[in-house]
């Protein structure tokens, strides 16, 4: 008998797709430069506030959105590779998507943090480059236009194929989950926790990293 089961929790949800629109939106107006800088350097703060958001929700979140949840060991990411996942492996984050939810978190702090720091001497200059030697200013520059910027995209690029994958080739429709908050799932796994108490925590948690993040852009004109 299928159950139903609460997988992602409304914040985790909200950050999902806020963070998707952001970064694609961050993507394009870097592509376009110019004026849009403006707007790139907006929303780099606005993914750093989602990113401090997401670290801080994967310790106190709803069941499968805490790192602890898809944290796993490299003898279950061998089992499951040959076929032998457990229960819970198809219902939040699989060995596999747990590697690509880490590395994509890493890469998105490395590209914000950089960012923060970089100077093209044309366009546009992070908030923090005054605070930081010439040399510093270069090594993030440098990574923030070329290899961060190419990491993400091919992150992107294989994420998107993943969902592409899971969807039409296992059925698994992820983004449907990500959109309700449910799984359909053969055997009955613990709801995650997304009632009231959870969204107002949530609220509160992000209105501080927002503060953060805005006052690591104010440093740089104190």
């Amino acid at each position: 008998m299928p159950h139903t089961v609460r997988i992602w929790d409304l914040p985790t949800r909200l950050f999902h797709w806020a963070l998707a629109a952001s970064t694609v939106a961050m993507i394009v107006t870097a592509k376009i430069g110019g004026n849009a800088m403006i707007w790139h350097l907006r929303l780099g703060h606005v993914v750093l506030a989602l990113l401090l958001f997401r670290l801080v929700w994967g310790f106190v979140g709803g069941r499968w959105s805490r790192f602890r949840s898809f944290l796993y060991a490299p003898r279950q990411l061998l089992a499951y590779l040959r076929g032998r996942g457990r229960p819970e492996h198809s219902a939040g984050h699989s060995p596999l998507g747990a590697l690509s939810v880490f590395a994509m978190l890493a890469v998105l702090l490395a590209q914000v943090g950089t960012g923060l720091f970089s100077d093209d001497a044309i366009f546009f200059a992070g908030p923090l480059s005054r605070l930081v030697p010439g040399d510093v200013i270069d090594a993030a520059t440098r990574w923030h236009a070329e290899l961060g910027q190419y990491l993400l995209l091919a992150l992107l690029g294989l994420h998107l194929l993943a969902i592409a994958w899971y969807t039409l080739a296992r059925r698994r429709p992820l983004v449907r989950a990500m959109l309700t908050g449910d799984r359909t799932l053969p055997e009955p796994l613990p709801d995650a926790a997304d009632g009231r108490r959870q969204r107002l925590l949530a609220l509160v948690i992000a209105l501080a990293c927002a503060a953060i993040s805005w006052g690591i852009g104010r440093l740089g004109s104190i």
